[in-house]
């Protein structure tokens, strides 16, 4: 069983940020049988008579900062940070594919697919409202290393942005179109930074995960230090 102890990012009386792993579920079920977050819950009780739960949801493919709260206030608290647009998410992405320019905006409503084969997102004006603000850090001939901030929250949101502008996330085996799987099967998404304002009169939570294996030879391709 995994150490989650060990992926440990942040830990205060009230919220614990962890280092979510690429390939592991947040929750039983759906298509994603074998182990899930859910079940490594208790290595973090820490002495609490509960387990902490999660304030948000990662998909399983992403890897890097997932918040939990501790106890029911914490978690009512966090619910209407994430609820209000208050948390500041930052993602780094290597894609596909070169963005024109080297910083914008992306404004495309999102609605779900309906599918026996378990749906997916897709560009939709009737959709709900989806924007994500991006920039070039680094690139290639072939690739870009962007950071992706999502200012709302949809499902896969920054998957389906990113391949709506012709530039598909590595290993997106669900909005690649083959492209993006050819380059490595792998998806190269990190939840690279979250900022939570929790407790108005201190300074706000800032956590940052490190870059995942799978993620740092194609990285350093486009200009990544290290740090």
């Amino acid at each position: 069983m995994m150490d989650l102890a060990s992926r440990l990012l942040y830990r205060d009386a009230s919220v614990l940020v962890v280092d979510k792993p690429y390939g592991l579920a947040v929750h039983a079920g759906g298509k994603s049988p074998g182990p899930h977050l859910g079940e490594l819950l208790p290595q973090l009780a820490f002495g609490l008579p509960q387990p902490p739960e999660l304030a948000h949801r990662l998909d399983r493919d992403t890897s890097g900062c997932l918040v939990l709260g501790r106890h029911r206030q914490a978690l009512r608290r966090l619910g209407a940070l994430f609820a209000q647009g208050a948390v500041d998410k930052i993602y780094w992405a290597v894609t596909v594919g070169v963005p024109d320019g080297d910083s914008g905006v992306i404004d495309k409503p999102l609605a779900k697919i309906e599918s026996h084969r378990g749906g997916g997102m897709r560009v939709d004006e009737r959709g709900q409202p989806s924007v994500t603000e991006w920039r070039v850090l680094g690139r290639t001939e072939r690739l870009a290393w962007l950071e992706c901030r999502p200012l709302t929250g949809r499902t896969h949101q920054i998957r389906v942005h990113c391949a709506a502008m012709g530039c598909p996330i590595v290993g997106d085996d669900r909005y690649g179109r083959g492209t993006a799987t050819l380059e490595a099967p792998e998806l190269h998404l990190l939840a690279r930074r979250v900022t939570l304002p929790f407790a108005p009169k201190k300074p706000p939570i800032s956590v940052t995960a490190p870059v995942p294996a799978h993620m740092a030879e194609r990285l350093s391709r486009c200009g990544w230090d290290g740090s």
